[in-house]
């Protein structure tokens, strides 16, 4: 490890940002004293950092682990929101990987316990601690449920994000399946908080994982971009343990962009209708926190907006409102046929989404030779009636 920080290999390193790796490999290793593999696996992570981690690709002197361990950590995105959920005095982070969850828990608790089964990912994390200047972090290169029986003492919060990659089953996505399975341990890791935050897979099933787990009181789903990223799942040990789910869990919907965060929270427990029309002067399509979470009916209500069918997941108002995801103001809703198809859109640009629809988006383009791009969004849907239709729109921005 110390061989990296060599000037004149960081240097290398730092002039090779962004290279083509492959061709890279192909010429003579200027360093014979280390093995050149190891100085690629720098310049690929480190390249992969640049964007997800920028406080880690910025500093000279940090080390970075394999590619794999950046493409599965957290980003500096997803990890500052995690600690604006949780605070207190202690945290221990039994499944701590390259850190970076653990680095912004730095900021809110005093003290940080990062544990790391690979003794060689555990000596790199240190030492970018050290570098990053983050003294209240506590290095424990051993299984996590073994650093909290050696400690044995009381955390005001655990945090474990499970490998999803087993090795007799590959990539999974249940939480029994992956490693650690907190799914069975999860009372005896309660011996040791009454509050765990738990990361699943963005693509994990939120009905499966209350059957999986007990406690549950809140559900986060967390977008950068509109894209779902990490699926949290926060378990609160009540009082009594009489029974094992709350009366009520809330599911919070995040979408972190460059402009804002939008948030929309609801009661999962609570049935929720939907109101329905046809489409009026404007159309909402919800974030992808929001379509993850399925409280579909939940957002009629909060923003008294009616949806164009039970299983479109599309809304329309005749006011315009601020949403939760994107806002369109219709120009036209023609029926999907084809006299009407050539007159508004065959052989034009427009930018094209299907939303319960039996054709794709390529399908369409190809059929009626739709180029992407342009001025229009056209929706491709279905209405109350179940008609195919066509609602053609210009997106609202921010300053509309």
């Amino acid at each position: 490890m110390k061989e990296l920080l060599k000037p004149e290999i960081q240097a290398f390193i730092n002039s090779n940002i962004g290279t083509d790796i492959q061709k890279l490999s192909l010429y003579k290793n200027p360093f014979p004293e280390i093995d050149y593999k190891i100085i690629l696996n720098q310049i690929e992570a480190k390249t992969k950092a640049k964007t997800k981690l920028p406080t880690w690709f910025k500093p000279e002197d940090i080390i970075f682990p394999d590619k794999i361990s950046i493409e599965q950590t957290s980003s500096e995105a997803t990890a500052l929101y995690k600690s604006t959920l949780i605070s207190g005095k202690s945290i221990i982070d039994l499944t701590g990987g390259f850190g970076i969850d653990c680095y912004y828990f730095s900021k809110v608790f005093k003290q940080v316990v990062h544990c790391e089964i690979s003794a060689a990912l555990s000596q790199t994390v240190k030492h970018n601690f050290e570098v990053l200047e983050t003294p209240n972090i506590t290095c424990y290169a051993k299984d996590g449920l073994e650093v909290l029986k050696e400690l044995n003492q009381r955390f005001d919060w655990i945090y474990i994000d499970p490998s999803r990659r087993n090795d007799s089953k590959g990539k999974v996505f249940l939480l029994k399946d992956c490693l650690p399975d907190v799914t069975s341990l999860l009372d005896e890791y309660l011996n040791y908080s009454d509050k765990i935050l738990i990361k699943t897979s963005p693509i994990y099933d939120i009905s499966v994982g209350i059957s999986e787990l007990k406690f549950i009181k809140n559900i986060h789903i967390v977008s950068v971009d509109n894209e779902v990223k990490e699926l949290l799942f926060e378990i609160q040990k009540p009082v009594t343990t009489k029974n094992s789910i709350f009366s009520t869990i809330t599911i919070k919907t995040t979408n972190i962009t460059p402009r804002e965060i939008e948030v929309f929270d609801f009661t999962l427990n609570k049935e929720i209708f939907a109101t329905y029309s046809e489409p009026q002067k404007y159309l909402y399509e919800p974030n992808a926190s929001v379509m993850k979470s399925q409280g579909f009916g939940a957002i009629s209500k909060e923003f008294k907006l009616n949806k164009l069918h039970q299983h479109s997941h599309l809304y329309t108002s005749t006011e315009k409102i601020k949403f939760v995801g994107r806002a369109f103001e219709i120009k036209e809703v023609i029926p999907y046929k084809k006299q009407e198809m050539k007159i508004w859109l065959h052989g034009k640009k427009a930018n094209i989404t299907t939303r319960n629809f039996p054709e794709t988006v390529a399908q369409i383009r190809q059929k009626w030779k739709i180029s992407e791009g342009g001025n229009f969004y056209c929706f491709f849907t279905t209405n109350l009636k179940n008609e195919k239709i066509v609602v053609i729109c210009n997106k609202i921005t921010n300053s509309n």
